[in-house]
């Protein structure tokens, strides 16, 4: 009961955290700019002088369209907070293989479903963000076609759970899928560093603290409403085990 508490509160306050971090994108943060276009002559219009809009001395700086932009520090963290409960659960299923322990391949479980939450949060949002910068719903470009891999492997792996009874060969393999699918976290991250892609880098030199600070508070909310998420899971499991255990003492 306590750690449901727990869980409770952490949801509650990365709630709060995600919600501020939001509204710190919608008001404090800047505007993210491609460049800046400079003239060396004024442009000729149909005016007889040309709007100083239409050539100011600084240039006209293109940005990214306002929508996809505050998205983005929602999309992210989401994002990354599905790589990392996803990363958890594949720690859980080396030591289920290492000690055959089922404690681990629940806790493995629990993770991957937590992680599959934030997948589909991602999934939902990226495409959001791609009709709204991009003007289509999808493109097969390296970071979203190994995310989506990523994404059915995840799947998949809740398929095979349903599809083996005896409980010990099912865990073991289901170990083994969720290593490979985590296989696919680091992978998906880094993939727009190494390979030339649309998707755009976040995180660069140079950012605006009032563009970073929207991002890591969101990621610290995140990170408390996936842990709550767990936790919550977890308090399920062990109650649904002791009523099981209660049942069969009681026919015995």
């Amino acid at each position: 009961m306590k750690q449901l508490k727990i869980a409770v509160v952490l949801v509650l306050i990365g709630g709060v955290l995600t919600t501020v971090a939001f509204l710190m994108a919608f008001y404090t943060a800047e505007v993210q700019q491609f460049g800046t276009v400079t003239f060396d002559a004024p442009i000729e219009t149909v005016f007889p002088v040309a709007p100083d809009q239409l050539q100011p001395a600084e240039g006209i700086a293109y940005v990214r369209p306002w929508f996809s932009q505050k998205i983005f520090y929602f999309h992210v963290p989401v994002a990354e907070a599905s790589f990392l409960v996803l990363i958890i659960s594949a720690i859980f299923a080396v030591r289920f293989l290492m000690t055959k322990r089922a404690e681990y391949d629940t806790k493995s479980r629990i993770a991957m479903e937590t992680s599959l939450v934030f997948v589909v949060l991602t999934m939902i949002t990226g495409v959001l963000w791609t009709k709204a910068s991009w003007g289509v719903w999808w493109e097969w470009e390296p970071r979203l076609t190994t995310y989506f891999i990523m994404m059915l492997m995840m799947i998949a792996y809740f398929v095979l759970r349903n599809s083996i009874e005896e409980e010990e060969r099912r865990a073991t393999y289901a170990a083994v899928f969720a290593i490979l699918a985590a296989i696919n976290a680091p992978l998906s991250f880094m993939i727009t560093r190494v390979i030339p892609s649309n998707h755009p880098v976040v995180f660069q030199p140079g950012m605006a603290s009032s563009n970073l600070m929207p991002f890591i508070v969101a990621q610290i909310g995140m990170l408390m409403i996936g842990y709550g998420i767990y936790v919550s899971r977890m308090s399920e499991e062990r109650l649904r085990e002791r009523v099981e255990i209660a049942k069969e003492t009681l026919e015995g």
